[in-house]
């Protein structure tokens, strides 16, 4: 899945909802960060956890941003545009123009799971921390991620289609051994998971229904279907049957 166009817009709202708000405290509290920290974001999106970093890590700290996207990043260059220590690089996970053991941390958060080759991601990853450093990731248990309220044959139809949107479904389970290979231990894992019963303006099950309705579409499904399924979460909202769930896992180590 690409996040160009409307799928970069909607994750950006997803960032600014009361779900994004909270798992970006959390990453920043395992981070730990140290004014004049530098601190890497791969996979930085329009920049919200960036920001957060910059200011962390004052003026004499620098913050590098990473993502393949330029529709990202010139996002996240404008939320950041007062920051003079942060710095944006146009790339991918598994080549990043930084010199070996030059970050005193690493953050991702929902990179890693459309990333194919993980583990060439994460021999970056080790090769830019400094020893002793923190590596803290997030990424999704994505057969948790479900809505409830509509026809279990037709939930499942939209369901079954958002699997092709990332390469990994349950990537928090396999993270720990695949870190432990590249030299991370002393590995910690939190639960992030939360529920929605609305589907109010800044509740991120707002942005995830129009997330998977446009990628159901786009994989093939009667667009009729996905306005029926849409329709139907309406109504179970509406008698007091809706929810929505997501579980969110966040895994850190450092590296030995």
């Amino acid at each position: 899945m690409k996040f160009e166009g409307s799928a970069s817009l909607l994750q950006q709202k997803m960032a600014g909802s009361s779900a994004g708000v909270a798992r970006r405290l959390a990453v920043m509290s395992a981070l730990n960060l140290q004014v004049g920290n530098a601190v890497l974001d791969v996979g930085c999106g329009a920049g919200h956890l960036i920001e957060d970093i910059g200011l962390a890590v004052g003026a004499s700290g620098k913050a590098f941003g990473l993502d393949p996207s330029e529709t990202q990043l010139e996002a996240a260059r404008v939320r950041c545009d007062a920051l003079r220590n942060v710095e944006f690089l146009c790339g991918m996970a598994n080549n990043i123009g930084l010199a070996n053991e030059s970050c005193d941390a690493i953050a991702s958060i929902q990179t890693l799971d459309y990333i194919d080759d993980v583990d060439a991601a994460l021999a970056e990853v080790a090769r830019l921390l400094k020893p002793k450093s923190n590596f803290v990731n997030v990424s999704v248990l994505w057969d948790n991620f479900k809505f409830h309220g509509a026809d279990d044959k037709l939930n499942n139809i939209i369901h079954e289609a958002f699997k092709a949107h990332c390469h990994h479904q349950m990537l928090p389970m396999e993270l720990p051994g695949r870190l432990a290979k590249h030299g991370i231990g002393n590995i910690r894992t939190e639960s992030l998971a939360f529920v929605m019963t609305q589907r109010h303006e800044n509740s991120p099950a707002t942005y995830a229904e129009m997330v998977l309705a446009n990628f159901a579409i786009s994989q093939g499904v009667e667009e009729e279907k996905v306005q029926q399924w849409r329709f139907q979460l309406k109504q179970a909202e509406k008698e007091g049957r809706f929810g929505f769930t997501s579980f969110p896992v966040l895994t850190m180590g450092n590296k030995f």
